[in-house]
């Protein structure tokens, strides 16, 4: 692809984005997300692999569904209560559509099964943008929403993270693991989103920071499945001792930052009175701890088979770009000291 229609790609990606933080108004929301939708369908089909095809005609066809009905449910408040404003109070009825309108755009469960099949067609540079850009726009129209329909956001946020950590276990196809990833950890933030908008800005940048570091980290590896990363211990044995601690801190276990919002949105359900809601969300984090756990277990403490002539294969001093991850990766492992701060953040 041409650097100049990278670029142009690109720029209209930020637009469609901006415009949808920026807008006040139900239909240049719509026009934003247009916008980003439009942009990125090039970049997922520039490879014109049948699999990459694929996946953009079912990612166009879903985007193309959920924002109709989302067009719908804006004419259909502004019918009822005579205004397009985001911010002022709409009616019950489109609030729930838009609502469900915005989750199947997120990918959450159970409007979830477009995400996995998307993301196995898709190369791991381009499922980092679908995985942590293409999720902030529909993420602040969801902050944005009044009144917020409070059970089907406890609903769709518990289903997400059970099924994004039950789809995950039976997985061998990294990509896939990681679309299943992304659906749970988007459950966590719907969970807080009515209570703590701040709280829930504060588990979306933790969140692009974990998985961009565990995206990249891939791609360094050049894996796509788990058997591939069998072979990784030769090849990078830095890489292979810091990607554990990456993907634990996906998972959200101490001392990684990744523990960080999931304690204060188990803390925050817990004040809301939410204790049992709380309870199975953390419950349900195990699952997907598992599925990171036997990444890691692969990576580390198996060997591919392979006969003693090609064990030490050549290593070769890295031609590729390796600051933004390790920025990413301290970023992703050393901040929960940094928690008071965040608290601090959260509460003004």
């Amino acid at each position: 692809m041409s650097p100049y229609v990278l670029a142009l790609l690109l720029f209209s990606l930020g637009l469609g984005t901006t415009m949808t933080f920026a807008s006040s108004h139900w239909l240049l929301a719509w026009i934003g997300l247009e916008i980003n939708t439009l942009a990125i369908i090039p970049l997922m089909a520039q490879n014109h692999h049948p699999r990459a095809v694929e996946a953009t005609t079912k990612y166009f066809l879903i985007q193309a569904t959920a924002a109709a009905v989302l067009l719908f449910a804006g004419t259909t408040n502004a019918w009822l209560t005579g205004q397009w404003e985001i911010q002022q109070d709409a009616h019950p009825l489109p609030v729930a559509i838009i609502t469900l309108a915005l989750a199947l755009k997120l990918g959450l469960a159970p409007l979830h099964s477009w995400v996995p099949e998307v993301f196995q067609g898709l190369d791991l540079t381009t499922g980092l943008i679908l995985a942590t850009w293409q999720k902030l726009a529909p993420l602040a129209l969801l902050l944005q929403l009044q009144p917020p329909n409070s059970y089907l956001l406890i609903l769709l946020g518990l289903t997400s993270t059970l099924i994004g950590g039950w789809g995950g276990l039976n997985q061998t196809q990294l990509r896939k693991i990681l679309a299943y990833s992304s659906t749970a950890q988007l459950g966590w933030m719907v969970l807080v989103l009515q209570f703590s908008p701040s709280l829930t800005t504060l588990a979306v940048s933790v969140y692009v920071a974990t998985t961009a570091a565990t995206f990249l980290t891939l791609k360094l590896a050049k894996a796509t499945n788990i058997n591939m990363l069998a072979i990784s211990w030769a090849k990078a044995p830095a890489l292979v001792a810091l990607t554990p601690l990456v993907l634990l801190s996906l998972a959200g276990l101490p001392p990684m930052t990744g523990f960080m919002p999931k304690w204060l949105i188990l803390q925050e359900l817990s004040k809301q009175g939410l204790a049992p809601t709380a309870t199975l969300a953390a419950l349900t984090a195990l699952l997907s701890l598992y599925y990171y756990l036997r990444i890691t277990y692969t990576m580390t403490l198996t060997m591919f088979p392979n006969n003693l002539t090609g064990t030490p294969p050549w290593r070769l001093r890295t031609r590729k770009i390796t600051l933004p991850l390790a920025c990413l990766a301290i970023a992703t492992i050393s901040l929960l000291p940094l928690t008071p701060a965040a608290v601090a953040l959260v509460a003004l």
